[in-house]
């Protein structure tokens, strides 16, 4: 069986891709659109914030430097304004959240929710994890993948060679296409995300890609403000979701989802819910019928951060009982190693850990480095 170039590349190529994401944040230097001085404090890299602020106020190299001495006042002024303000909404109204805070806010450092946070249109920004794991196995390989679709299961003596142990890597960005579609609330983005197993230590068979998963998707996001359970809910929005391997039959698989997206936060700590509906297809031509009744109907994310270690939880379900109950759990740990790199570990047990192993359960455990996270 024959493979392009690309599938035969070094490693040190999945190194290369993963450093996209540092590109990205490049490119958004070139194209901010600041609305105001907290839409820059809320960006993490110092160079990016320090990028922002000549885009704000065109300053010379001498006015920035003191600008940042000023910045750090505001800040800490701001921080007191937004202690009163929270004493004073507890008070008259306990249902209320507290104000988004540019600095303090997971969810308004990646989605720009206030109207201070703006940034303007079409700039690259970071969405899931960035990462590659060099080391990514599992104890039970699927080598001969099934689907109630005939046409999409691999018949007998006709199995895959697989090794037990791969790559994994991951890209994804997203960048907003409308801004304050009602009022100063209210943003279409643009998102993609691609996932990729890469057979790379299979080198009878020339180190193929297994799997590689392609995720476009538009989401409408509208910044929100009650307190529900002790957290602020922040985040509401509305996504059209694809996601598909771009492979032909019989290992061909893909579906179409509406997600409602439910975020929230308190502190170093974010919460997002995602229910979503299956769109429907011909039976006929239907790659993985059942998906939703394995991958789930939903999942929820947690994220934490604890001395510059992140942590995140993802927990899918069918939202089915007794032998119909399928999900996955999947746990993510990045922690530092020097300036933006950091190390990542992932754990992950169920079913659908790819489209191709949608209705296949296994445990993966991978190790390697991450250049995004979350938050």
């Amino acid at each position: 069986m024959g493979y392009t170039a690309f599938e035969r590349a070094p490693l040190g190529l999945g190194i290369l891709m993963l450093s996209l994401g540092a590109v990205a944040n490049d490119q958004v230097l070139n194209t901010l659109q600041p609305a105001s001085p907290a839409a820059c404090i809320a960006l993490t890299s110092n160079a990016e914030r320090l990028s922002c602020y000549d885009q704000l106020f065109k300053v010379t190299p001498t006015e920035q430097a003191d600008l940042v001495s000023q910045t750090q006042t505001i800040k800490d002024q701001d921080s007191a304004a937004v202690s009163l303000t929270e004493k004073v909404l507890d008070t008259v109204i306990p249902t209320a959240a507290a104000p988004i805070h540019p600095t303090r806010s997971f969810l308004d450092q990646r989605w720009e929710l206030s109207s201070d946070s703006k940034l303007g249109t079409w700039n690259l920004r970071e969405y899931q994890p960035v990462y590659l794991l060099p080391v990514f196995s599992t104890t039970d390989k699927n080598e001969r993948p099934t689907s109630p679709n005939p046409d999409n299961s691999v018949k007998m003596g006709e199995e895959q060679n697989l090794k037990s142990t791969e790559a994994k890597f991951q890209l994804s960005f997203k960048t907003k296409a409308m801004e304050n579609i009602l009022g100063d609330n209210g943003d279409v983005w643009l998102g993609y995300t691609q996932s990729s197993r890469w057979q790379v230590y299979n080198e009878d068979e020339s180190r193929p890609f297994r799997e590689t998963n392609y995720e476009p998707e538009a989401s409408l996001i509208f910044r929100t403000n009650y307190e529900i359970l002790g957290l602020s809910g922040r985040l509401l929005g509305l996504t059209f979701n694809h996601q598909s391997n771009g492979r032909s039959d019989p290992l061909s698989r893909s579906w179409n989802r509406v997600m409602l997206n439910v975020g929230l936060e308190s502190d170093n700590f974010a919460l997002m819910l995602r229910p979503w509906y299956r769109l429907s297809e011909d039976s006929s031509d239907d790659n993985n019928a059942d998906i939703d009744d394995y991958i789930g109907r939903g999942d929820l994310t947690a994220f934490y951060r604890w001395n510059e270690h992140d942590f995140s939880l993802m927990l899918r379900h069918s939202l089915q009982g007794g032998s119909d109950a399928h999900g996955a759990v999947q746990f993510d740990w990045a922690f530092p190693i020097t300036g933006k790199l950091r190390g990542h570990f992932q754990l992950f047990d169920g079913y659908g850990e790819s489209l191709i192993d949608y209705n296949h359960r296994a445990t993966y455990a991978g190790l390697g480095i991450s250049l995004l996270n979350w938050f």
